[in-house]
């Protein structure tokens, strides 16, 4: 079921999106004149097809990784005379311009409604209070507490956990202070606390900057009760059950949530007496937890298991904001452009080698986070569309041959020259950009897999 739903959210995301573009292409391309010929969402075998009165052929294809606007044009067949005012080739590099960079743009302006409307129904953030600091950390010597709560990064107002992350991760590679705002529980003074960094996080394969920086998020205490069970996992594989509540393990008292990773997390491969409570029954049980390697190399325990967690819980945590239809059109397009700016800075920063390759996500990655966002909810999955959006809006921007930034480069130069790029030119840098694109993907889908 789980699978299933991954798919469909993908499928849908990836399908609106990729309508999006083309719809942009398809709309000024026909303002200006231009015969469509085929509107296609996907590749491959047609699933759907229709045509118009204006002789367009709308398609729905097998494989839902793209899609493309055909439009008349002299250099792929022979045109009648009577059709020659409608081809692409022949209208004026200015239209010609235009009708590439809808594409993109309509991407970047569907981010944009997308955050209105979040913005208007109501976001609901974490508030940035901070709960465990590791011992010796750059937070811990830089002075930073449990309980205060983060109010700026660089000067720039962060009003929760999303925005800290954002804040840090736009300096990514660079060097020098990082200077925070904090404030005490019960106190509106600010303070200020800098934390030195060193080409930050340069050569990061997973960028959490919080784990770099030794803080962990302020958590409401989880009852030590099972909910979803990971199916064939240690935890059913010994007889557990979701409802179950733990009353202790190895002969230690269970208080929480995590105490009770963290002993399951202590015993590899290793019998774990447990003690439950169920349906008013006190039950001993004997669990082996499956041994794997966490994030930080270290061998642990895992029994494939999630807490209950009831309506409402964490709420003391949470703000929930709305704005009027006004202001929320200028937090919209802010926001479009901080991310934007970021995502430009990301790609600036990885050729430059600031940044690994091995950042890279494809349609694995895409996938899994489409799954997971459409199980937290509609605000989730529309914020996730949206930075998607400005994603393959900026993307399709890039000044690389068979990209629509590749053609507005090429428009450019017509501009500038009076002419338009030579075919055999055009040619020859489509197939570099093609090789440079698959690359990236195949890159892409490697760490993809390697991620799994």
């Amino acid at each position: 079921m789980e699978l299933i739903q991954t798919i469909a959210a993908f499928v849908l995301a990836l399908g609106v999106l990729i309508f999006v573009h083309e719809y942009g292409h398809f709309w000024v391309a026909r303002r200006c004149g231009v015969k469509v010929l085929r509107f296609s969402i996907g590749f491959g075998r047609p699933l759907l097809s229709r045509r118009d009165k204006q002789g367009t052929e709308f398609v729905l294809c097998a494989i839902p990784l793209g899609g493309y606007v055909r439009m008349l044009d002299e250099r792929e067949g022979n045109v009648p005379e009577e059709e020659l005012p409608q081809t692409f080739n022949r209208k004026s590099v200015l239209q010609r311009m235009a009708i590439v960079a809808a594409g993109p743009v309509v991407n970047l302006s569907f981010a944009a409604v997308l955050y209105w409307i979040m913005f208007v129904w109501g976001v609901t953030t974490v508030i940035p209070v901070v709960g465990t600091i590791e011992a010796d950390s750059p937070a811990e010597l830089a002075g930073f507490e449990y309980g205060v709560e983060i109010v700026s990064v660089d000067e720039r107002a962060t009003n929760s956990w999303e925005a800290v992350n954002f804040a840090l991760v736009s300096r990514m590679g660079d060097s020098g202070d990082i200077l925070f705002g904090v404030t005490g529980q019960d106190s509106s003074y600010v303070e200020k606390k800098r934390i030195s960094v060193e080409s930050w996080l340069t050569g990061e394969e997973e960028h959490n900057p919080l784990f770099l920086l030794g803080i962990s998020p302020v958590r409401p205490k989880i009852e030590p009760v099972l909910g979803k069970l990971m199916p064939g996992g240690a935890a059913i594989q010994g007889g557990l059950e979701s409802g179950d509540q733990i009353l202790s393990a190895a002969g230690v008292e269970v208080a929480d949530w995590t105490q009770w990773v963290a002993v399951v997390q202590s015993h590899p491969d290793k019998l774990l007496p447990v003690e439950l409570l169920r349906g008013g029954e006190v039950l001993q049980l004997n669990v082996r937890p499956e041994l794997i390697v966490d994030s930080r190399g270290r061998e642990v325990g895992r029994i494939g298991a999630m807490p209950f967690i009831p309506e409402g819980f964490g709420a003391e945590y949470q703000r929930v904001s709305s704005y009027g239809p006004v202001e929320s059109a200028g937090l919209a397009v802010t926001k479009v452009w901080e991310r934007s700016a970021l995502t430009l800075m990301t790609i600036g920063k990885m050729v430059s080698g600031l940044i690994s390759v091995d950042s890279l996500s494809g349609p694995i990655t895409i996938a899994k986070v489409a799954g997971q966002t459409a199980n937290y909810g509609p605000e989730a999955f529309l914020s996730f569309m949206a930075y998607l959006s400005i994603s393959l809006g900026i993307l399709n921007l890039l000044p690389i041959p068979v990209l629509d930034g590749g053609h507005l480069f090429y428009y450019v130069i017509e501009l500038l020259k009076g002419s338009p790029v030579s075919e055999r030119v055009q040619a020859f840098s489509a197939r570099i950009g093609m090789i440079l694109l698959m690359s990236l993907m195949l890159l892409a889908i490697y760490n993809d897999i390697a991620r799994l």
